[in-house]
């Protein structure tokens, strides 16, 4: 049995998400989900919305992590798997297939067969905020979640923040779990790539595939895939491979 792309026998994970589906610590978040659980979109009538927090995709032997905001109310937040079901995820899926970093171009269900390969995805929140705006409480709360994934994924060597807010978060979460950053602190600019030392993953910026983003021109189809063919080229690199 697999989940997210890695082997469910890997007991500390599969408890992990778990206790992380089963988080309740927010209750306007929990109140939001499920109320667009039950309101829920014309066109997916037929879909029982996951309507709880989402999980990390991808195996947590990843060398590159991918950090977003938040699910999507009717994309993760329906589907039950991170940037799965609405129009961001089809340009990063996109992106990523074209860069090797997953096994097909598109997904619209965690059951496609949709599988990420040396790459994981998560967020700074794990449930979907409405507006996509979470409080400040909401993700101090979610921080529970996130630094633990992150102190316990062993090979990853580069870090994609997609949007301001993930990439102020993972610098956040680096600060709470005792991490240096380097000086001056790293500040976002789209494609802006930053060596965060020698015992730490480096760090790309990139603007989130939102469609107030890409709908207006902000960010292209072709400027998300220079991100993470450049994200490919500098884990080849550091492995000395061609």
């Amino acid at each position: 049995m697999k989940r997210g792309g890695y082997d469910a026998g890997v007991t500390d994970w599969i408890q992990f998400d778990a206790e992380l589906i089963a988080c309740r610590r927010c209750p306007r978040l929990v109140q939001h989900c499920q109320h667009i659980a039950q309101e829920k979109r014309r066109a997916y009538q037929d879909w029982e919305y996951w309507a709880r927090p989402v999980p990390s995709f991808g195996p947590p032997t990843a060398r590159l992590l991918i950090v977003g905001l938040a699910p999507g109310a009717h994309g993760s937040n329906r589907t039950g798997q991170m940037f799965t079901g609405d129009a961001s995820g089809v340009v990063l899926f996109r992106a990523l297939y074209r860069a090797g970093f997953a096994s097909q171009p598109a997904t619209a269900s965690r059951h496609d067969g949709m599988q990420l390969i040396d790459c994981r995805i998560t967020a700074i929140l794990h449930c979907a905020p409405p507006g996509n705006k979470p409080t400040a409480e909401e993700i101090k709360n979610c921080s529970y979640f996130f630094d633990r994934e992150i102190a316990a994924l062993p090979n990853v060597r580069g870090v994609v923040a997609l949007g301001q807010m993930a990439f102020d978060g993972y610098l956040q979460a680096l600060k709470r779990l005792g991490r240096p950053i380097p000086s001056p602190r790293p500040q976002f600019a789209h494609g802006a790539l930053f060596d965060m030392g020698d015992t730490q993953p480096w760090l790309l910026a990139s603007y989130h595939p939102s469609q107030q983003n890409t709908f207006t021109g902000r960010l292209t189809q072709a400027m998300l895939d220079e991100i993470f063919l450049t994200a490919r080229e500098r884990l080849f690199r550091q492995d000395g491979q061609d």
